[in-house]
């Protein structure tokens, strides 16, 4: 899709100095733009590529003061960086704007959905689901039975979620999200065998959750796995059983949580970092990456390492770490002086 600078502009509340007639199709790096692309100057550094980019349209602070001859037409406007991501945000309402149910698709006689929806080709929706209002279901989707979805969800391509799930409005699953799988849950029998414990709770998803792709969030045993409102998951994370999540919390990629384990509100935790089961996380806590954690955190921690210590101990204690090959050597030399003594 084309725009024009003038109705770039116009998005923008912005003006336009050169050609406002000039087009653009695609958005670009401004080091890297070429006829036809849409870039902006935010960083000061980026500078010297406005008089080099190929870009049709750059979009610049108000008070930026062209030095040199410049190739690219300008729109002008209050933050450059602020109007650039809210450019992408309307360019992604627009190539996202789909509507209809494609065929083939299965849609059972007992869904219920609102307006504006959208239902991608080959896509599965069991009985009893509800679905709300502008919400986009990529192909290939599976929705089990009694699912409900609020409104302005987005479930992307290949993503599958087992029955009995509540996904909360505004929320966004990416592709390959497995929700609702069962718990891993086993108990030996008195042969050493492992037997299935049966999963028999669900998934509730609150508004404006977003989870990357791959991640699995597994069913609870019983009672509910709660993804409270806000929360945003990275990419390939596992949540199990009955874990909680508070509101606002964000976690990076590759981190795993065992069952039962509660987390807080606004926490931040790194990539790769493992949490163990049962266990309760405060409010506001900082992990950082590749932790271990094996004991509740309170309110406000900061931690790194494996098992994970207060961040500044385990700074102190790595410079030691780092050292302790010369320490071992002094010491082995004192050791000696003393035996010669």
């Amino acid at each position: 899709m084309n725009f024009t600078a003038n109705q770039i502009a116009g998005i923008l509340e912005g003006t336009v100095e050169g050609d406002g007639e000039i087009e653009v199709s695609r958005l670009a790096k401004i080091e890297e733009g070429t006829q036809g692309s849409l870039t902006f100057l935010a960083n000061p550094k980026y500078k010297p590529y406005l008089y080099t980019t190929e870009a049709s349209i750059t979009i610049v602070d108000n008070e930026f003061v062209v030095e040199s001859p410049i190739k690219t037409t300008l729109i002008r406007v209050e933050d450059a960086y602020k109007s650039f991501s809210k450019l992408l945000e309307y360019y992604n309402q627009v190539k996202m704007n789909k509507t209809g149910i494609e065929k083939p698709t299965f849609i059972s006689e007992s869904v219920t959905y609102g307006d504006n929806i959208y239902i991608g080709a080959f896509s599965y929706i069991g009985e009893n689901v509800k679905i709300g209002e502008n919400v986009k279901i990529y192909p290939n989707v599976y929705i089990g039975d009694n699912t409900t979805i609020g409104d302005n969800v987005v479930v992307f391509a290949g993503a599958k979620i087992y029955s009995e799930t509540i996904i909360g409005n505004h929320s966004v699953i990416h592709s390959g999200v497995i929700i609702g799988a069962d718990g891993f849950g086993f108990s030996p029998n008195e042969k050493g065998e492992y037997i299935k414990v049966p999963q028999t709770g669900n998934v509730i998803i609150e508004d404006n959750v977003d989870i990357g792709a791959g991640t699995t969030i597994d069913r609870a045993t019983l009672g509910s796995t709660i993804l409270r409102r806000g929360v945003k998951l990275d990419n390939q994370i596992q949540i199990a059983h009955n874990v909680e999540i508070g509101k606002n919390t964000v976690i990076a990629a590759q981190t795993g949580i065992a069952g039962s384990t509660k987390i807080g509100e606004n926490c931040m935790i790194g990539g790769q970092v493992g949490i163990v089961g049962h266990l309760t996380i405060g409010n506001n806590v900082r992990i950082q990456a590749q932790s271990g954690i094996g004991r509740n955190l309170k309110d406000n921690e900061v931690v790194q390492g494996s098992p994970a210590l207060n961040y500044g101990d385990y700074n102190k204690s790595y410079v030691h770490f780092k050292n302790l090959p010369k320490i071992v050597e002094r010491f082995n030399t004192f050791e000696k002086k003393l035996k010669d003594n």
